[in-house]
């Protein structure tokens, strides 16, 4: 909802500032918007709602698909407030933890093991679909910078 006020607010001031310059020179120049918080235009924790379905972890506790909801942290995650903590420090880091691995990425070979994840649903108002496992180096890294929003496998 947010976004969507922003949106209009920068869409309004677009269609003002699009005005003749006859009618600014008779009326005076429109004051400037004010500035909108940095929330409204990159999300928030409280836009941050996802499911996140573990598998063959081969801890029976760290398996199953939890909800975790932030701002306030809530939800059946195990460590709801941890992982909305986790993701609010790489937020303000600029990091995507969510982003895939690049294609030309360089990736040791060993396995992590069978552990895979889904992660679905919003993130800082952004919609996020990935998958997360343990097949390469690259694979465990991601998944460990994610920990505690997935749980710790060894």
């Amino acid at each position: 909802m947010l976004r969507r006020l922003a949106l209009t607010a920068v869409a309004s001031f677009a269609a003002l500032s699009a005005a003749t310059p006859a009618a600014n020179a008779a009326t005076g120049p429109l004051p400037l918007p004010l500035p909108l918080p940095l929330s409204v235009l990159h999300g928030d924790e409280s836009d941050t709602r996802l499911t996140v379905s573990v598998l063959g972890t081969g801890d029976p506790a760290a398996e199953g698909v939890f909800e975790l909801e932030c701002g306030p942290a809530g939800g059946n995650h195990p460590a709801a407030q941890q992982a909305c903590d986790r993701l609010e420090e790489l937020a303000s880091e600029g990091a995507d933890p969510f982003a895939p691995v690049p294609g030309d990425a360089m990736c040791t070979q060993q396995s992590g093991g069978p552990a895979t994840a889904r992660v679905t649903g919003t993130w800082q108002g952004r919609h996020v679909d990935t998958s997360f496992d343990r097949a390469n180096g690259c694979g465990i890294s991601r998944w460990n910078g994610l920990r505690p929003v997935l749980p710790n496998v060894r």
